[in-house]
């Protein structure tokens, strides 16, 4: 085969083999590709030079593949839907869709939105699995690197560059107190937090709050006892 630049290749050669390989017609491949006659024999002298081969040879009275040009019928075919692929994408359907969904959430989503979802799924999308982890710190490097598809996080939780997010529902936050608490009587003030234990629960493991973070634009402290 001739040295060939790749910059210097016509793509639109590659149609036009496909169609001769196949039909072994020149005629035919022609008006398959949509040219004429004639400029089909040119195409071929084209493609007999880039490949150095005759690709198509007289065999009784029509035309035969080379060895070559049997080894290249997959490999052109192959390439077309590859090409193809880049520009047409290929429709999606949940129905036949195969794969595995990993969502990092806490128990309150899971138990919340798990049960509806599996119904809809079953009926939309049966191929679906759903597997629910809990939080780890990783999961900024775990959705760039794609083995988690989904997190469920707070307006403050970090995520990757060009993750995109959608608001779900507000969360309100509530403080909740032992009966006879001493501060249970009365309206709760932001240095209470800094007066009296905690006790919290941290999803990431990491025993960081947003809560404390806005804490300590007040100059308050708390104590996680618990």
């Amino acid at each position: 085969m001739h040295e060939v630049n790749l910059n210097s290749l016509d793509l639109n050669l590659l149609p036009p083999l496909e169609a001769l390989l196949r039909l072994l017609n020149v005629s035919k491949a022609a008006a398959e590709v949509g040219l004429s006659q004639p400029a089909m024999s040119r195409t071929l002298a084209r493609l007999r030079y880039v490949f150095d081969d005759p690709l198509l040879i007289r065999s009784g009275g029509g035309f035969g593949l080379t060895p070559r040009a049997h080894a290249l019928i997959p490999r052109v075919q192959s390439a077309l839907r590859e090409v193809s692929g880049i520009f047409y994408e290929q429709a999606f359907n949940p129905l036949t869709v195969k794969r595995r969904i990993r969502i990092m959430a806490s128990d309150v989503q899971t138990i919340l939105i798990a049960p509806r979802l599996m119904a809809r799924l079953a009926a939309e999308a049966p191929g679906l699995d759903l597997m629910f982890e809990n939080y780890s710190p990783d999961h900024v490097v775990r959705l760039e690197n794609g083995s988690l598809d989904l997190i469920f996080a707070l307006a403050d939780t970090s995520l990757p560059p060009g993750a995109v997010s959608v608001a779900l529902a507000p969360d309100e936050l509530a403080l909740v107190v032992r009966r006879g608490h001493p501060a249970a009587s009365r309206a709760w003030r932001i240095e209470d937090y800094g007066v009296y234990d905690h006790a919290g629960i941290s999803i990431f493991g990491d025993g960081l709050s947003a809560i404390d973070a806005k804490l300590a634009t007040y100059g308050v402290r708390r104590r996680m006892a618990l």
